[in-house]
């Protein structure tokens, strides 16, 4: 008897979706997830073994289930490197920005609730709306992915959603969010009704900007949601974290599971941020190279969204994923997102950017 998911008593709103996921291929050159190529510097491999040799000892022994020290540290750096201070009450930590934001909207969404995100954007936070129980609104954008400020707060106005998403550089676009649109929609949140707006910050390190951390300034609606996945290169850790009025971290621990955070994990965040120096040259090196892969596409007589990520979204094609299969073709995996008519390519270590390029240019040539 063939028996399948369809058989299975799923809940219907997810019946005929689809997991998360991006080709895992064996390619020469995998540009695709917008991981930072550059492996951990060995004094910090060796720092991690320290560490975690010592939190090996213990356990025997649940981890801090609050921690502390790792809170603690990361409210360091993000007060050094935004100059907006913030402190061991303002931080909470998880599982990767994803468990993050799945608290929040466990927290402040569920059964009977609403979140709105300006898409295309980061697919997740769909995704966990959906496994959250919250209802999902989609809202507008503008040709050039910006957010229609004046559609935007309208549909925030019509639908008056619990939570709202602002992901600032966007993913999988690349663009930034002024300030003024976070605060302008943030005020017609709170004026609906008392909402969450949550500014995702995964990819604000590679941003020309700044932070919008100080936003959090008198306004405990506010949160701002950051991974150790990109900027620190540590994808394989699963590190994300937050910053927001005190009041919310308490709120999100009436969710989040006993112990959640291993002690292995936390002891190897705790080498990372000691190396934080270090691993933000790299980030410069990254920045660099993205804003060659800009160059050079536009020259090459491709479109380009602008971008303050670590990728660049390119296009425009009449048949995206053709295109993405020719560029596979050549030995390079860059990200079919399924937005019409573009891909977005992760900046890689200058060898596999010219590789991508090559490849781009081929093609390019071939269609002329």
């Amino acid at each position: 008897m063939n028996f399948g998911i369809d058989d299975l008593p799923v809940r219907d709103e997810l019946r005929g979706k689809s997991p998360y996921g991006a080709p895992q291929l064996d390619v020469p050159v995998r540009l695709n997830t917008n991981e930072n190529p550059y492996p951990l510097p060995e004094p910090l491999v060796e720092r991690i073994v320290e560490r975690v040799r010592e939190a090996a000892r213990d356990l025997n022994r649940y981890p801090d289930r609050d921690a502390v020290e790792l809170r603690t540290q990361l409210a360091k750096y993000l007060s050094d490197t935004s100059g907006y201070e913030v402190g061991l009450a303002n931080v909470w930590a998880a599982n990767g920005s994803n468990e993050v934001l799945q608290q929040l909207l466990q927290t402040f969404g569920g059964p009977g609730r609403t979140a709105i995100g300006f898409e295309p954007s980061y697919s997740m936070h769909a995704l966990i709306a959906r496994g959250t129980g919250t209802g999902w609104i989609s809202g507008p954008r503008n040709e050039d992915f910006t957010i229609d400020l004046a559609a935007a707060e309208k549909a925030v106005a019509e639908h008056r959603p619990d939570v709202v998403f602002i992901t600032t550089p966007n993913n999988p676009t690349g663009t930034a969010v002024p300030p003024e649109t976070v605060l302008a929609l943030y005020e017609a949140a709170q004026a609906a009704k008392p909402s969450m707006v949550v500014v995702d910050e995964a990819y604000i390190e590679f941003s020309h900007g700044d932070s919008l951390l100080p936003l959090l300034e008198a306004r405990p609606n506010l949160v701002v949601s950051r991974t150790m996945s990109k900027a620190f290169g540590a994808a394989g850790l699963r590190l994300g974290y937050l910053a927001a009025h005190p009041a919310v971290v308490d709120a999100v621990q009436l969710v989040r599971l006993p112990y959640h955070l291993s002690a292995v994990t936390q002891a190897t965040a705790l080498a990372a941020l000691e190396h934080t120096d270090t691993l933000l040259k790299y980030v410069e090196q990254l920045k660099a190279e993205r804003d060659r892969l800009v160059t050079e596409l536009l020259e090459i007589g491709y479109e380009v969204t602008a971008s303050d990520a670590n990728f660049v979204q390119f296009g425009r094609f009449d048949d995206a994923h053709a295109m993405w299969q020719k560029i596979l073709d050549r030995g390079v995996l860059v990200r079919d997102n399924g937005v019409p008519g573009w891909l977005r390519v992760t900046a890689g270590i200058p060898e596999e950017n010219d590789a991508f390029l090559d490849a781009v240019r081929e093609l390019k040539k071939e269609s002329a």
